[in-house]
């Protein structure tokens, strides 16, 4: 299909400052509608047949989610992987200038897809969706410097009743202390001192075709989904060129699709 391009390819240097100060930016309205429709009929499509590879709600066993995947519900999905080979309008999508050019001012002139984190449809389906704690992306990310930009692009209206993004502003400038991560490396909501920086949470509201660009190390959560409607976005993953994969670790196990 054809993607019409944004009004602007850039952001202007306030948004540029906002994201390295905040750590995430949300750009409304950057994906064209038509765009949308088509991500959510393949999304509904691969759902509805199971196909490709697939993230089920029971595999991970967050609180929320059916305890096996032979329990009802068992096989709601948590997201369809691979977003990237499941349709080549995705790979058309993250080359367009209003992305890619956004993409070159936070992380430089030569950006980079890694293909093995993210590259996936979220899905958080009502009644046997789970919550998400706190986390870092780069918690079992191993590159160079844990450097990289996430977007997601909402499909849907995200709201905290469905489980939208919730994010920790700021928390991008180092890797968390380890004590105050529990065993799975989720910010600990029972310790004390973790509780001032708690209390600062965000709800990342989105519609159709916002983008929510964010750092790998912004703390972010999300609830189950409290509605009776699927909510569902498209997220993937960038780095620099510079910005590699350590070899013999899981980043370094797949290609990647080199866009600048």
């Amino acid at each position: 299909m054809t993607i019409i391009a944004s009004t602007t390819t850039e952001f202007i240097q306030d948004e540029v400052e906002t994201f390295q100060r905040d750590g995430y930016l949300v750009v409304r309205g950057l994906i064209p509608l038509d765009c949308v429709d088509a991500m959510k009929r393949i999304t509904q499509r691969d759902l509805a047949a199971h196909q490709g590879d697939i993230e089920y709600e029971a595999e991970l066993s967050y609180p929320g989610a059916p305890e096996s995947l032979d329990a009802e519900g068992g096989r709601t999905a948590r997201r369809l992987r691979q977003a990237i080979s499941r349709d080549p309008m995705f790979a058309k999508l993250v080359k367009e200038p209003f992305l890619l050019m956004r993409l070159q001012q936070l992380l430089g002139p030569h950006i980079v897809m890694p293909l093995i984190h993210h590259n996936c449809i979220m899905t958080k389906q009502p009644r046997f969706s789970s919550d998400t704690g706190w986390h870092q992306d780069t918690r079992y990310w191993n590159f160079t410097t844990g450097d990289l930009v996430n977007i997601w692009i909402a499909l849907g209206e995200e709201n905290p009743h469905n489980g939208c993004l919730r994010v920790l502003r700021g928390t991008h400038f180092e890797p968390a202390q380890r004590e105050r991560l529990d065993d799975a490396l989720f910010l600990r909501t029972d310790l004390e001192q973790n509780q001032p920086l708690l209390q600062r949470a965000i709800p990342v509201k989105l519609k159709a075709g916002d983008v929510l660009f964010f750092h790998a190390r912004c703390f972010h959560s999300a609830t189950r989904n409290f509605s009776t409607e699927s909510k569902q976005s498209v997220v993937f993953t960038f780095r620099s060129l510079e910005n590699r994969p350590i070899p013999g670790t899981k980043s370094a196990q797949w290609p990647e699709l080199l866009l600048s």
